[in-house]
């Protein structure tokens, strides 16, 4: 049967962004996982060793030995490296979908100063809104083409500590001495998948908006195939 997907959603959000993708590689026959990550906004800084944890606890029913793919979206790609080095299988690709990149080695930010400055007039007593609250409707409503999935979408986002964006994620040397590639939906990543190229990694485009896997999930699987096969 091949590799596991990994999908791992960004903990700005929730698992249910990558539930219909889920259904369509395993309707193709792959094995597939989305763990979830919402439990860690009850935590306190710093938070990725929970997400390292959320993801390999997930993985513990699969064989050992058995490769995975890592599939992140939007911030969860920050967490790649220390989630490759955090588990105890082989991860035989990983991919990063309309995703933010880490550093090569040292460690990556979550959000730059600027974003910083941005979010830290919107917590409230050290405590964000969802994140569809960022933004004005006229830049939520795009992303969503399903009433029903955007509902579900917007009630499970949890409501993370600013101290979330202000942590600083390990990032160990070689991590990327694997296959990686960029999977673009549209601005603004369109020049994070310009530095993945120039990284040497392979690149496809699939145009849509930010949550675009949840608007053509079926598109979105034939990608993140063709991408972890090639």
């Amino acid at each position: 049967m091949g590799q596991t997907f990994v999908l791992v959603h960004s903990p700005s959000v929730g698992p249910s962004t990558w539930h219909p993708v889920a259904a369509h590689l395993a309707a193709a026959g792959h094995r597939v996982r989305v763990p979830s990550l919402l439990h860690i906004a009850d935590g306190t800084a710093p938070f990725w060793p929970r997400v390292v944890e959320a993801v390999r606890d997930d993985l513990r029913q699969i064989a050992p030995g058995s490769p995975v793919t890592l599939v992140a979206h939007s911030n969860a790609g920050l967490f790649v490296p220390a989630i490759r080095a955090g588990l105890d299988l082989p991860v035989a690709h990983s991919v990063f979908v309309d995703a933010a990149l880490p550093a090569p080695s040292g460690q990556t930010p979550v959000a730059s100063p600027e974003f910083l400055e941005f979010l830290r007039p919107l917590a409230v007593r050290g405590r964000l809104p969802r994140w569809t609250d960022w933004w004005d409707e006229a830049d939520v409503a795009p992303m969503f083409a399903d009433p029903v999935v955007r509902q579900k979408v917007i009630e499970e986002q949890p409501t993370l500590p600013l101290s979330y964006y202000e942590q600083h994620i390990p990032v160990p040397a070689g991590w990327d001495d694997h296959p990686c590639s960029y999977l673009l939906f549209g601005p603004p990543y369109d020049d994070v998948c310009a530095e993945a190229g120039g990284r040497g990694w392979r690149v496809a485009h699939l145009p849509g908006a930010h949550l675009h896997q949840t608007v053509d999930p079926a598109g979105t699987a034939r990608h993140l195939v063709a991408l972890a096969t090639a």
